[in-house]
């Protein structure tokens, strides 16, 4: 089990002066936990692993502007005297899908079927009442900077020894503690990434679901072409239909599979 860092970092969090902190450049180097080359890794209050969870969301890593938030909310945390684990959770769930990614990300969820493997009404319950069924993970925990700039995910971590490094210290220990949960990546260099953990042994290869479009707003017309919302007539040339078709079918295949497999007990 890997150590505890939060207890290192308690004063200095409390003393960090965020506005301050314009860059990842300026980020404190007592925060700083490796670096490599042109990477380097900084410490972020996200060790709190939700263990009753059945789905992971899992990202790449935290940016620039989600440390600044949860940073932000650790120091609400401490001056309101929260213990270790009540600052944990709610650092990392700090801005968790907010905004327009939220409705997008529960309509593509509740059309593969996943609230019916849940047992709830709709996947909106993740970020309300059923939250204890959702881990919101990140396959790279901490912070990863390219020079200054948030690591985009190229070149994939799977290739990147000092990468895997990160991936197999900390998000193995995350899986490892979830075995029968199901993964969600969100992005083609998660995907990647999760498949190599596959390929290790670490996850099982059943309980990733691939091909989910990233409900980002930048991603619009995909996602309303897999939610049927868009006609294929009226797409882009920027968008692959046959693509989009062959990853709704491989979903709904995939979980018809796992709700039978529930059902028979």
């Amino acid at each position: 089990m890997t150590e505890l860092l939060l207890p290192r970092y308690l004063d200095d969090i409390a003393r960090l002066d965020l506005d301050a902190v314009s860059t990842p450049a300026q980020i404190p180097p007592r925060f700083l936990l490796a670096r490599e080359g042109r990477y380097s890794v900084h410490y972020i209050p996200f060790e709190h692993v939700n263990t009753r969870a059945r789905l992971v969301i899992v990202g790449i890593a935290p940016g620039f502007v989600q440390w600044k938030y949860a940073m932000r909310e650790a120091q609400r945390q401490l001056a309101a005297g929260a213990s270790h684990d009540e600052l944990l959770r709610a650092a990392r769930l700090s801005g968790a899908f907010s905004g327009a990614i939220r409705p997008n990300f529960v309509a593509l969820l509740d059309a593969i079927g996943m609230h019916r493997w849940l047992g709830i009404a709709s996947c909106a319950g993740l970020f309300d009442v059923d939250a204890d069924l959702v881990h919101i993970g990140a396959i790279l925990r901490h912070p990863v900077f390219d020079g200054d700039k948030n690591y985009s995910g190229s070149p994939g971590m799977a290739k990147a020894p000092f990468l895997r490094e990160q991936v197999l210290r900390y998000f193995a220990e995350e899986a490892a503690a979830l075995p029968d949960a199901l993964y969600i990546p969100m992005g083609a260099s998660v995907a990647e990434g999760l498949a190599w953990l596959a390929s290790e042994g670490v996850i099982r290869r059943e309980r990733i679901l691939h091909g989910l479009p990233h409900p980002s707003g930048a991603n619009a017309e995909r996602v309303a072409y897999f939610l049927g919302r868009k006609e294929r007539g009226a797409l882009s040339g920027k968008t692959n239909a046959d693509q989009l078709d062959a990853a709704r079918t491989r979903l709904l295949d995939q979980m018809a599979n796992l709700l039978a497999i529930q059902a028979g007990g």
